[in-house]
């Protein structure tokens, strides 16, 4: 602890009350905060706000907490820094709340420079505003022309300060990272997972089964893309359009987003969500053809881009990577046929780990241990959301989230338990490519479709030693055949093998039969 007391218990004690400080607007309208960045701010052909910032990605290696990392007293400076520049600077102030779970729902308070007004803007755009009078739980300081890029994190007392950085999703973050952690102090498991819910047909005389589903994935892996995808089912009418929400409680069949980025798995199976009123998704590439409810929402006057190439008169440039790979855009569900009014999904039925690694097969099926292998491997492509400089290269991040707090081989072995004692269905789905062959949209999709109904047969392959499909409705599952698509399958696979177990080795609290599990 500091001399000054900021090793905070209670952040709320040092920091202005924003209801009665002088330098301080709270809980300013959107048009207000707009109208603080309008010096910042190119207005698109939409007519909505396109910002770009000076960070254009997370400070990973810039980041640390005081559950895995010993503080010192230039660590609890920076949020003496961070508590002294709020008292003599005007700020913005506003409170959201992330989640509408009874035991998990938190009030995170923000302060940002006025002149920012656009990064709050866009993080306000993501949460929802607070459900009756409540004190916050968690409070985010971000001084984005602080000297030194540093974030520090106190999880028990709910403070970040986020120093250096203008990035949007530093903000975004510092809040969900803490919903994650105090999810784990109950019980359950942060995850920084998409989930769905399948409603489907059961039996001929129209009987409903619902099935819910999480997707486990980094930034730009398909994550976003699979969770609000229709799956191809049948709108009410039989039109072949998507339902809209309104509609959807008289659907035959429908598949409903409810979070996109971060949950809550929790003992008695429920997922409790935390964004209640948008996402936060890349640009890079979005296309109509491809995305159509996401490019839709981003193109509504209610989104806000950021780091996306607009030009002077507002034209909106999506394929263009001038600024940045890492193009985003906030996003309101509102906007998205596919999202639903619950963001908790109340059961668990099927996991998906979601992977471009070429020497795995499009789909696989895995047991509790192989699925936390498959959890602690979190095999996946580096994406320019984490490092733009090593975009594209092989990547391993446990629950491909990089926001976990606390001992890794713990979270392994408590996804484990969790999903044993929930019975839950976990795969591996490989988004990329098998050798040369590529995984389209449309294979993923018929291989979603056909696991939620339950069509898929199962068999055992001799080159992977996993459990693979043998028949899929409307994919050919023989044009997928890791040895025969992979050049020196066997070579590579050894060499595959060696490195997992070497990285799975290297987590002492991990349990030995999640070790022995590595495929």
């Amino acid at each position: 602890m500091s001399e000054s007391g900021i090793a905070v218990t209670k952040p709320a004690t040092v920091l202005p009350d924003p209801a009665t400080a002088d330098n301080v607007v709270y809980n300013p309208s959107f048009d207000e905060l707009r109208e603080f960045s309008s010096h910042l701010e190119t207005t698109t052909e939409f007519g909505s706000p396109a910002y770009v910032s000076e960070e254009q990605s997370r400070n990973a290696d810039k980041t640390r907490n005081a559950v895995d990392h010993e503080f010192d007293d230039a660590d609890y400076q920076h949020f003496e820094d961070a508590v002294s520049y709020v008292e003599d600077t005007e700020m913005v102030c506003l409170d959201r709340q992330v989640g509408r779970h009874t035991d998990h729902s938190y009030v995170c308070r923000y302060y940002v420079p006025k002149e920012y007004g656009r990064i709050a803007l866009a993080w306000a755009k993501l949460f929802e505003p607070v459900h009756g009078d409540r004190e916050p739980d968690f409070f985010t300081v971000q001084i984005p022309d602080h000297e030194e890029t540093a974030i520090r994190i106190l999880p028990e007392a709910g403070f970040t300060a986020v120093l250096g950085s203008d990035y949007t999703g530093e903000a975004k973050k510092s809040f969900l990272r803490l919903f994650m952690f105090y999810a784990k102090q109950a019980g359950g498991l942060g995850l920084h997972a998409g989930s769905k819910r399948v409603c489907l047909e059961q039996d001929d005389e129209g009987g409903l089964e619902t099935v819910g589903q999480l997707f486990l994935g980094l930034s730009g892996t398909g994550k976003s893309t699979l969770t609000a995808h229709g799956l191809g089912l049948e709108d009410p009418e039989g039109t072949g359009e998507r339902s809209s929400p309104s509609s959807r409680s008289q659907a035959r069949e429908n598949a409903t987003m409810l979070q996109d980025d971060v949950c809550a798995l929790l003992p008695d199976g429920t997922v409790a969500g935390s964004e209640g009123q948008g996402l936060y998704i890349k640009t890079i590439g979005l296309e109509r053809e491809e995305q159509p409810e996401l490019y839709d929402a981003a193109t509504h006057e209610s989104a806000v881009l950021e780091n996306v190439d607009v030009a002077a008169d507002g034209t909106v440039d999506f394929d263009s990577d001038h600024h940045t790979t890492n193009g985003r855009a906030v996003i309101q569900r509102s906007c998205l046929d596919s999202a639903g009014e619950d963001i908790d999904l109340p059961d668990l039925d099927q996991i998906f780990f979601i992977t471009r690694n070429p020497a795995m097969p499009p789909v696989a099926k895995l047991d509790y241990d192989e699925a936390a292998a498959a959890f602690m491997l979190g095999e996946s492509i580096q994406t320019s959301a984490g490092d733009p400089s090593k975009a594209g290269e092989s990547i391993r991040v446990v629950g491909t989230n990089p926001f976990i707090m606390g001992s890794e081989g713990e979270e392994g072995n408590r996804f484990r338990d969790l999903i044993a004692d929930l019975d839950v269905d976990c795969f591996v789905l490989n988004t990329g490519s098998v050798g040369d062959r590529d995984v389209g949209v449309e294979d993923t999709v018929a291989l979603l479709r056909g696991i939620s109904r339950g069509t898929v047969e199962w068999t055992d392959d001799d080159a992977t030693g996993l459990t693979v499909p043998s028949a899929v409705p409307d994919v050919d599952v023989a044009e997928f055949d890791v040895a025969e698509n992979l050049d020196g399958y066997e070579e590579r696979a050894a060499t595959l093998r060696a490195e997992r177990e070497a990285y799975l080795a290297a987590f002492e609290d991990l349990s030995e039969d999640i070790r022995d599990a590595v495929y």
